[in-house]
């Protein structure tokens, strides 16, 4: 066993058990910052496997876009913040599933590779990975990024309580974000004349 195998299984298992706190831990942002690790050691697999680009994509575009984008959600909807009852439930449900899959896919790669050696091709470069990105899996690529905007999109319109609501609403409905007059409505004046 070489130095670098270490360091791969190492960084597994900083993957493994970042991973598993994402989904243990019951608050939101902390879940947010344990998968900013995850994904980094996953970054650090892809240093040890010499595949500097992928490595590199993987902190730019999920640890730098896709968390940032998961935190801003959760400010820009008013999320809770802190301990949530919500996110405590029994885990023997998922642990069930998730020991099912992992056990399941271990069989299905022991029984389709045994102990056969694989042939490495050559060493990939930025230029042969780019004509694969835009040549054969544009479509997966574009669909990608259609998702990520309409996160965003998604995001911004869950943090605007008054789109979406009509103009002409009811006295009875009131302001939704503090049970006080509706959107429009005259203000009481203060004692200075300013509503």
């Amino acid at each position: 066993m070489t130095g670098a195998d270490v360091l791969l299984l190492a960084l597994g298992a900083v993957a493994v058990g970042a991973g598993a706190l994402v989904v243990a831990t019951r608050h939101l942002v902390r879940a947010g910052l344990w998968l900013v690790v995850c994904l980094g050691a996953l970054a650090g697999d892809y240093l040890v496997l010499t595949a500097e680009l992928v490595a590199w994509v993987q902190v730019l575009i999920y640890v730098g876009a896709v968390v940032v984008l998961l935190l801003f959600a959760v400010m820009l909807t008013r999320a809770p913040i802190g301990p949530s009852d919500d996110l405590d439930r029994p885990g023997w449900a998922a642990a069930l599933v998730g020991a099912g899959s992992g056990l399941g896919l271990a069989v299905l790669l022991i029984d389709a590779f045994r102990w056969s050696r694989v042939d490495l091709p050559d060493a990939g470069t930025a230029e042969r990975l780019g004509e694969q990105i835009f040549r054969s899996w544009v479509l997966p690529f574009e669909v990608l990024s259609v998702l990520l905007l309409a996160a965003l999109v998604g995001a911004i319109v869950l943090s605007r309580p008054d789109i979406g609501r009509s103009k002409a609403s009811s006295p009875a409905d009131g302001d939704r974000t503090g049970g006080g007059a509706p959107v429009g409505a005259a203000q009481p004046a203060d004692e200075g004349g300013r509503p």
